[in-house]
């Protein structure tokens, strides 16, 4: 830019500049070089005064000092609203001390552990499979070998839909009875009227039941239940397949025994414990984890399996329970609160 006039208003504009302290002064300032009248507009009136030929000379340096007044007004706005900013902070509140960091994303500790569970039954064969929560009582119960008089088809613990509930995705059958539902068991059923055997599968997902939420009960709830069918199966492939889990899970030093229960999907059936020596209070002493057994032969004939060429185990254990044992945590509703100062522990964590 060699125009010396076009040099001087520049400079003017800067030395003006340096006397403005706030923002009616800078307006009034900037209307005096840019504005209608301003300096700065005038002389790119004479534009029509110029050579022809000198014309885009006049132009690019033109542009040239619009630019810098331009800038040299925005750095000065910048600078006064800085300064007002500061004055309606008051003396109080320090600007140049750090800001608080922003809270980290992650996965919810629930499904780090569901991630973890799937990955070790992989390792195995296992594959794993899905259904909707909102089911049939056949699938639920009767499939199950559950009696029509157990506790928990009573509407008491199960959450039964209204018989005139209507879904757009669902063709329901007269009489049919739906229900959220209360284990993930289902899912095995329907993969074993779905599938041929031999199967291997894992059922992780969202189950409901009408329980009192308290420290270590929620309505809401997750499972991952297993399946396991072939031929010539027995209890000592269901105890290696669950040592082989519980030691992945919570370490070599594991110890696991089962002790005898009832399922009515399983005979015979099985509650497995375990004893670990880094569980805080819980370290070195038997606790229950899970509940496994046999698959009943009733259960394989009601999906057309012959009971007779092949046998299996079928196992269950909650989401919530392994997450809480891992990492010490002693209320299944702190997973539920959506509390940073609880989910942001677990962010940082593979």
């Amino acid at each position: 830019m060699e125009n010396p006039d076009l040099q001087k208003i520049v400079a003017d504009a800067e030395s003006s500049l340096s006397d403005v302290s706030n923002k009616p002064q800078w307006e009034q300032t900037k209307a005096t070089f840019l504005g209608p009248n301003g300096s700065l507009t005038q002389f790119a009136k004479g534009i029509g005064a110029v050579a022809k030929e000198d014309r885009p000379a006049f132009g690019k340096a033109l542009n040239q000092a619009k630019g810098i007044v331009e800038s040299l007004f925005q750095n000065r706005l910048t600078a006064i609203e800085e300064i007002e900013d500061l004055k309606a902070l008051g003396d109080k509140i320090d600007p140049t001390l750090p800001s608080v960091s922003s809270l980290q994303g992650g996965l919810h500790p629930l499904t780090k552990t569901r991630r973890k569970i799937i990955s070790i039954f992989r390792k195995i064969g296992f594959t794993v499979a899905e259904a909707t929560e909102v089911e049939t009582e056949w699938f639920c119960f009767d499939a199950l070998n559950t009696p029509d008089d157990h506790p928990a088809r009573d509407e008491q613990d199960t959450l039964f839909f209204p018989p005139n509930s209507k879904w757009a995705n669902i063709q329901r059958k007269k009489d049919e009875s739906y229900l959220l539902r209360t284990h993930t068991s289902s899912v095995q059923i329907r993969t074993m009227l779905r599938e041929k055997p031999p199967l291997r599968v894992i059922a992780p997902g969202r189950c409901f039941r009408r329980d009192t939420v308290d420290a270590t009960h929620s309505a809401n709830f997750h499972q991952t239940e297993g399946l396991f069918i072939d031929h010539k199966v027995t209890v000592r492939d269901l105890k290696g397949v669950l040592d082989f889990f519980l030691r992945e899970l919570f370490g070599e030093k594991v110890e696991t025994r089962l002790r005898p229960s009832f399922f009515p999907f399983t005979e015979p059936s099985f509650e497995v414990d375990l004893k670990v020596p880094d569980l805080g209070k819980l370290s070195n002493k038997w606790i229950e984890i899970m509940g496994c057994g046999m698959v009943d032969p009733k259960v394989l004939g009601l999906v057309d399996i012959d009971p007779e060429e092949w046998t299996g185990f079928a196992f269950g254990l909650g989401i919530e329970r392994v997450t809480m044992l891992l990492h010490g945590i002693d209320d299944i509703r702190h997973f539920y609160q959506n509390d940073q100062r609880f989910l942001s522990q677990f962010s940082s964590q593979v």
